[in-house]
């Protein structure tokens, strides 16, 4: 089934005269391929900023994500961006590729319809009787021969129906190599732990079953792995405890579910559904922090002043009563009622009931520390990005109904401070034992000059940016010139891109965004493996034990922090399809909007209120020819001189919709 380039679909091409003569530079990389619908290739290489570009003939039928050895060759023309070709491809992605089943006779194909696959798949003909024509599949590449006109390769899954909720969720999924159930090896080990907390579970363990202590969490979670307690101390100052589910008490190292754990190295949040990494026994019955439930807990336990220094600090093995649960929302009406929450009646017809005085009493107390923990974090360097995060609503059928936008008040604060500074305090307390530390590194210096530049085409002057303490500085005094000015937005946003990304490394160089010395993830072991590790170096660096293998653990921390960003895309992805899907009914109609991003093809335009963003292709623009100038982030008309830039106001009308690409079209008006 290979169509032409202008049928819509790449062909391999043959190494041609002009393909011999290229000048080749002779430095050889390897790196992973990232393929587009066109047929050519961006290869990413460790340690280079820039991806190398690889033309449709020069692929040698690598496909997207195979890591290949590619060659340097002198570009052609003024490109400035490096070129080269595939020498070799050195190992296939094991990751499989979704399209439809066509079968003709005892002939089958996967087509496709990817923005990363532009080959059909020659498939044999499944024996399962689910695998008809018109199915949605998993496919992995097996090969592909120089005389074939496609790849080859076998079915992995039959996911369903096109366009059911189901099937394009298990696809995204699919796309990723991440898994949508558990096998029942897994299932039946994690049934296998006893219910019931004995005595022998209690032994050893600090007793705070009879301190207040609460949750805060979303509305719709299901598994609540953290709590907070509090109490008053005779000296005036007071204790609160940060409660951590005791995963790692349940799940032994080599077990299948902890071998499960490892291997998944996240929960993952698609719109309509959450892929747990742990069984549901464990997360949503034995480890939740459900109210009026007796838990076994990790706890690190503060005495604070009343201004919110620490003055000790204590961590070990506990257990737990949770006295309520709180969702944010009701958690914020006590707040923002002040004094007079401790006259007013809340929490009527919520899970847990009215709200006892001492619990309202305790939430205000701590949303005074919290906010003074914050303040104090900002002024010590911490960076504080502000665009707006949205949420897609879906109805019982996973239909999207609405987009909102996620709104952090203090009720989130007030939880994400006390896990800041358990996570803080516990990295701490490693010190320079081998440990898993999430890190945060400094801005690329270059991408800080690049937005230096930027904001001068709006008037901003940036000040000194030598180092990461001037730069934190530099940031905080330019978003306060630009707040409430319409390049806000893209001022931040170029900003944001300048950042490093935060990973796990058992190599400390300290958090920058957070501007923290030390820190890790304790918080979080339901859902993430890395806090599962931490508190297993943590139970044996309490008992005195001796520095852990760096060398075992380093590996493992680059494994969770690609399994993270894998999750984060598989996550962005499905935001992708239901907004998509939400914007299906929308075209024709017509936006208010901003410039997001500007690349050599197209303009990307977020619109109002709801953020969705789509692309206006340059070629559609027929009021001139438009050039895409990098150095300022803009795009020139050549003609008339126009400029259009990062943040920049516009009109649009959706044009067209893709499910199967998770693309938007726009129109400029």
């Amino acid at each position: 089934m290979s169509r032409s380039r202008r049928g819509g679909r790449a062909v391999r091409q043959s190494k041609s005269r002009n393909q011999k003569k290229e000048k080749y530079i002779g430095l050889e990389l390897t790196g992973v391929a990232r393929m587009t619908r066109d047929g050519f290739l961006f290869v990413s290489v460790e340690g280079l900023d820039e991806d190398i570009y690889v033309g449709v003939g020069k692929t040698l039928g690598a496909l997207n994500g195979d890591t290949v050895r590619v060659a340097l060759v002198k570009p052609r023309g003024k490109a400035a961006r490096k070129e080269g070709r595939v020498v070799k491809i050195l190992e296939r992605s094991a990751k499989p590729f979704v399209g439809i089943l066509h079968i003709v006779g005892h002939q089958a194909w996967v087509l496709m319809s990817s923005k990363f696959m532009p080959y059909d798949i020659t498939v044999p003909v499944p024996d399962d009787k689910n695998a008809v024509s018109g199915m949605k599949v998993a496919a992995v590449i097996d090969g592909w021969d120089r005389h074939e006109p496609n790849p080859h390769g076998h079915i992995v899954d039959i996911l369903g129906k096109p366009g059911e909720n189901d099937t394009e969720m298990h696809a995204i999924l699919s796309e990723y190599g991440l898994p949508y159930r558990f096998t029942k090896e897994v299932e039946d080990a994690a049934d296998q732990i006893p219910d019931a907390i004995t005595d022998r579970d209690r032994s050893g363990r600090r007793d705070f079953r009879k301190v207040l202590t609460f949750t805060i969490d979303p509305g719709d979670a299901k598994d609540f792995d953290d709590a907070l307690s509090f109490r008053t101390l005779e000296d005036g100052n007071l204790e609160v405890g940060v409660h951590i589910a005791d995963v790692t008490y349940y799940v032994k190292p080599g077990t299948p579910v902890d071998k499960e754990a490892q291997a998944r190295g996240t929960s993952v949040y698609l719109v309509d559904r959450t892929v747990p990494m742990l069984p549901e026994k464990l997360s949503n019955k034995l480890c939740s922090l459900r109210p009026g439930e007796e838990k076994l807990t990790f706890s690190a336990v503060f005495k604070l002043s009343p201004n919110g220094k620490v003055i000790d600090r204590w961590f070990g093995r506990t257990m737990m009563v949770s006295d309520y649960r709180f969702d944010y929302d009701l958690a914020q009406e006590i707040i923002d009622a002040g004094e007079e929450a401790m006259s007013r009646s809340f929490g009527e017809g919520s899970i847990s009931g009215i709200v006892p005085d001492d619990v309202k009493r305790a939430v205000l107390t701590l949303n005074t520390l919290a906010l003074k923990l914050r303040k104090k974090r900002f002024q010590e360097g911490a960076i504080n990005f502000e665009r707006p995060e949205m949420k897609v609503i879906v109805d019982e059928n996973g239909k999207p109904i609405d987009v909102r936008q996620k709104i952090s008040r203090e009720a989130n604060w007030l939880i994400e401070e006390f896990m800041l500074l358990a996570n803080r305090e516990v990295a701490r307390f490693a010190g320079s034992k081998t440990f898993v530390f999430r890190i945060h590194d400094e801005p690329n210096g270059e991408k800080i000059s690049a937005l230096r530049g930027f904001a001068s085409n709006f008037g901003y002057k940036m000040g000194p940016t030598g180092n990461g303490g001037e730069i934190a500085k530099s940031l905080r005094e330019l978003f306060a010139k630009a707040k409430d000015k319409p390049e806000f937005a893209a001022l931040e946003l170029v900003a944001l891109r300048a950042m490093a990304k935060a990973c796990y490394s058992t190599d400390n160089i300290g958090h920058y965004g957070l501007a923290f010395k030390y820190y890790t993830h304790f918080t979080s072991p339901i859902r993430r493996y890395p806090d599962m590790m931490v508190h297993r170096l943590l139970s044996e660096y309490l008992d005195g034990g001796k520095s852990a293998d760096k060398g075992y653990f380093e590996e493992q921390c680059k494994h969770a922090s690609e399994r993270e960003v894998i999750a984060a895309d598989a996550e962005r992805d499905s935001i992708k399809y239901k907004l998509v899907e939400y914007m299906q009914d929308k075209i024709g109609n017509e936006y208010d909007g901003h410039i997001s991003g500007l690349t050599e093809w197209g303009m990307y335009v977020e619109i109002e209120p709801t953020k969705v963003e789509g692309m206006i292709a340059l070629r559609d623009i027929h009021t001139d020819f438009f050039d895409f100038d990098e150095e300022h982030y803009r795009i020139v008309g050549r003609r008339s001189r126009k400029v259009y830039r990062l943040g920049d106001p516009v009109r649009i009308r959706v044009k067209d919709t893709s499910l199967d690409q998770k693309l938007i079209d726009y129109e400029l008006l």
